[in-house]
Parts: C-alpha cells; structure tokens; sequence
C-alpha cells in the first residue's frame, strides 16, 4: 500500500519538525516502520524512537517477522486516525496540544495505557479530570477503570454522587445499564457509601457541638460562681457591683436564667422540674470534670465527689463517655486561645479558693 501523501505532509510538518529545538526533518533518517490506523493510512515513523520511549512498542517492533525483506507494520485500530497521529506525535516531542487533549483526551488516556506511555497517560488524567462533565462522566468513568486511573476514577464516582439524578437522564448512564451491571453496581454502592458517610459526619458534628456548649457552659459555670456575671455571682460579693456582659453572655444569660430558677423552684425537692433535672446534671458534670474540689467555689462540687465515694458508685459508661467528651471540648477550646489568654485564665483558676455558693 503506498504512503498517504497527505499524512506524509502532515507528519513533515507537525511530527518531524520539533519546535523549539534544532531538529529538523531532514536530521532523521528513513522511516522504518509503519503505522497503521482503523481507516488503513499509514504513518511512517522511526523504530528506534518508539521502542525508546513505549516498552509496548518495543515488544513489538522485535518480534521476528516471517520475511526479512517483509516491512515492519504496527497496527493501531479502535481509534480514531487524527488520536493515532496526535499519539504518535507525543512519541517523538512529548507535547500535546490543548486542543487534541480536548477532541480526543479520552482516546489518548487508553493509548498511553495499553503502551505504557506513562507521561502521557498522567497528563489524559488531568486534562480529563478538568474537563469532567454531566455528559461525559459516564464514559471517562468506564475508561477510568479499564485504565487503572484511580484518582480519575474517584473524582468520576464523586461526580456521578453528587449529581445521580441528572447522570441518571443521560445516554452514557442507559448504556452502563444495559452493558455492565457490575459496575453500575459498583457506582450505586459508592453512592450509598458517600450517604452514610455524609450521615455519620453530620451526626459527629452535632455531637461535637454539644459537647462544644457542655464545655461552655462548664466555664460559664465556674465564672458565675467565681467573679459573678449580670445578676448572679458569689454571695461574697458587693450588691452593688456590676458588671457588664461577659464574652459568652449568651450562655452566661441561659445558665443564670437557670439558676435563679433552681434556687426559687417549689417541685425541685420532689424531683419533678426538668429544669431543676437538668441544673443537677450540670452541677454534677462539672464535679466529675473538676479536679479542684476543696477549692473549687461550685455549689455542691465538693459533695458530689464525696457521695461518689462514700456510695462507691461507678459511674456509667455512657457518662464517662460524656465526662471524657466535654473534658476533650475544653481542651481544645482552651487551645485555640492566644497563650497570653490561656495563661491568666490558668492563674485565676490557681487562685480561686474558698466559699462555694452564690448570690442571686
């Protein structure tokens, strides 16, 4: 078959020629094999270039043919001729434009993969990573995995998540159906995966938000009862001195809302106020995380510890769960203080001494 005098020019030009370098066409020697395309054209190329950089070709070009004076032939079908050329042209300069990356990124993604062109195929895997869309994701997720490209693979699965319903309409998803059910499978799988998951995480940062306030409201606590806020403090303390908001007065406000309540409330000794419930909850959370008991200005602190051993009670799991996580809160919101901060507020607590109640 004679060489196709239109891929002859364009090879002179655009593969031979490598510009900005000092090769020149007319530098090379002779062409020693062929090329062959699914539309039977040919393109001349140079053994010695594509063994250098494809192990693939390589492999090929040494086998032994059954003629010596027969030429060599390297067929390269299933894609389209201009991909085969755009191909071949990376071979010899390690360059692909943007515009044959976008026409034909996908072809070149399962070239490079079948003749271990790895710099080629790190670049497919970009470039179509960028290029990602509702329409193609199907496609360059199929390819992905054929390829072993894991990183497109999971941006593709992560696409396919996030917007199943409109995947869902198009061409791309009804042939994976009707094709391969293992993989469609595999992607409904992953979607449910990223459900729970999202889920889960939800649920943990409602948790660490709770823990958060517990954590909160413990400090605001142990203000109140050591320098008093807007209208409760330490009975020691002058009627007559005010003070402004606190820092966290909205917690500040709900605790001492609380606490008036607690000391007033009639159905606190019968047990049956839920807001007197949940005062002794706090009182009790902030004995078990206190380290500082006999001087500790907490109402009740200290007691609570002493009944705990006196009774020998251990506690349940689920509270020293609880214990553990607000204790792990504080530690974190104390850290993400300045250190000059974190310094005072350590001296205060080293200070505080003495009486454990507090004035309405």
């Amino acid at each position: 078959m004679e060489t196709n005098p239109t891929v002859a020019i364009n090879i002179s030009d655009d593969l031979y020629g490598l510009p900005g370098t000092k090769s020149d066409p007319r530098d090379l020697p002779e062409p020693d094999v062929h090329i062959v395309t699914c539309d039977a054209l040919r393109i001349p190329a140079h053994s010695s270039i594509l063994a250098s950089v494809s192990p693939v070709l390589e492999n090929i070009i040494d086998r032994p043919r059954k003629h010596r004076s027969s030429e060599r032939v390297i067929p390269i079908t299933g894609v389209p001729y201009d991909a085969v050329l755009a191909f071949v042209r990376f071979l010899y300069s390690s360059r692909c434009t943007e515009e044959h990356m976008e026409k034909y990124g996908i072809h070149l993604l399962a070239l490079s993969h079948v003749y271990l062109v790895p710099q080629l195929k790190h670049r497919c895997i970009k470039e179509l990573g960028q290029r990602l869309t509702i329409e193609n994701v199907v496609d360059v997720l199929q390819l992905a995995k054929m390829c072993d490209a894991a990183d497109l693979y999971l941006k593709c699965l992560k696409l396919v998540a996030n917007h199943f319903k409109a995947v869902e309409n198009t061409e791309g998803w009804k042939f994976l159906q009707d094709h391969d059910p293992w993989l469609e499978l595999d992607i409904l799988q992953f979607i449910d995966e990223t459900a729970s998951r999202k889920k889960k995480t939800r649920k943990l940062r409602e948790e660490q938000r709770l823990y958060l306030q517990l954590s909160e409201a413990m400090e605001c606590l142990e203000h109140i009862c050591k320098e008093g806020c807007t209208s409760v403090g330490p009975y020691d303390m002058e009627p007559g001195h005010k003070r402004g908001p606190c820092s966290k007065f909205s917690t500040c406000q709900g605790l001492q809302l609380l606490i008036q309540h607690f000391a007033t409330c009639k159905r606190r000794v019968n047990g049956g106020c839920l807001r007197c419930k949940r005062m002794w909850q706090l009182l009790r959370l902030h004995s078990s995380i206190c380290d500082e008991p006999d001087s500790c200005r907490v109402p009740l602190c200290r007691q609570f510890k002493l009944k705990t051993l006196q009774e020998k009670k251990k506690d349940d799991a689920r509270w020293k769960l609880l214990v553990r996580k607000v204790v792990s809160a504080k530690t974190i919101s104390s850290l993400s203080l300045p250190k000059r901060k974190r310094e005072e507020e350590l001296g205060e607590t080293r200070c505080s001494h003495g009486i454990r109640t507090f004035r309405l």
